[in-house]
């Protein structure tokens, strides 16, 4: 599980803009570009056979002790769906060391979902794969795209989270 932060509009990167030139030809005119406004926070459940949940954050919401937990039902009940007959009640579990994350109520949902949570080091970039894997792709996907809301914006994004397939995860 790993969240991140997709604006409606990400002009193109640094990287996409860099061109070859000779050392004594005059430096390009690049002009800056602001990010959009509008944002939408993903968080996304997968594992080795593709996503099994995508949450949207709804604007004027942060994760917290509340919502979280919902999420962790939400997610034990699409792997009960998915899974049936061959679910048990252990599902091994990595997630970021966020307060919403380590708090007491999370961790006792966790506990009475099954789930057992695999220690996160912090400042450890190896155990994100979402973050090096999953998001840089959905984010090369929507780049330089204009979405004037949020329905429009998971509209785009939500057919190249679905299109993966197993091999990708």
């Amino acid at each position: 599980m790993d969240e991140t932060w997709i604006y409606h509009y990400d002009p193109e990167t640094k990287q996409k803009s860099m061109e070859w030139r000779h050392s004594g030809s005059p430096r390009p005119k690049i002009f800056r570009v602001q990010k959009s406004a509008g944002e939408v926070l993903a968080s996304n459940f997968w594992n080795q056979d593709g996503t099994l949940l995508t949450d949207y954050l709804p604007k004027g919401q942060t994760i917290n002790v509340e919502y979280y937990p919902s999420l962790l039902v939400q997610l034990y009940d699409i792997l009960k769906e998915k899974h049936r007959g061959k679910f048990t009640k252990f599902v091994l579990f990595l997630h970021e060391n966020v307060p919403a994350h380590r708090a007491l109520a999370t961790q006792k949902k966790l506990a009475y979902l099954g789930f057992q949570c695999l220690d996160h080091p912090p400042y450890s970039p190896d155990l994100s794969p979402s973050d090096y894997h999953l998001f840089p792709g959905l984010k090369k996907q929507l780049q330089g795209r204009h979405s004037s809301s949020d329905a429009e914006f998971i509209a785009a994004a939500e057919p190249w989270l679905d299109g993966q397939t197993s091999k990708f995860f």
